[in-house]
Order: structure tokens, then C-alpha cells, then sequence
């Protein structure tokens, strides 16, 4: 993760987008790595909620949903 040193919030929340974004992809690449359904349930979910968060920080970039503008 980058350390900015920006007080720009824009910038911030594509930082961490990003570190959001490698998470969720690795979560989904190990999916296919175990076999225990338990764990791939908790990878899967976990993934979901990420690529929610994902699409939350997106709009909030480009304050496309009403409450961020």
C-alpha cells in the first residue's frame, strides 16, 4: 500500500481500493486451492463482500451515488 501524504480523500479510497481488489482476487484464486467446503464458503462470502466494498469506494470516487456528492 502506498503511504500518500495527499489529504485528497479521492486518492486515499483508490489506494485502498486497490489493496481491497488483490485481496478479494486472492481470495477467489484459493478457492480452487481447498477443499473444504466450510473454508470455501467463508473465501467466497469474504470475496463477495470485498468486491461490495470494491464498488462502494468506486462510487465514492466518482460520486456517482447521491450521498456522495
Amino acid at each position: 500500500m502506498k503511504d500518500l501524504e495527499t489529504s485528497d480523500p479521492r486518492e486515499h479510497s483508490q489506494n485502498i481500493r486497490s489493496e481491497l481488489q488483490k485481496v478479494a482476487e486472492h481470495l477467489r484464486r484459493d478457492l480452487a486451492k481447498v477443499e473444504d467446503p466450510q473454508a470455501k464458503a467463508l473465501f467466497e462470502t469474504s470475496a463477495e463482500v470485498l468486491f461490495g466494498l470494491i464498488n462502494a469506494f468506486s462510487h465514492f470516487e466518482a460520486k456517482s451515488e447521491e450521498a456522495w456528492k
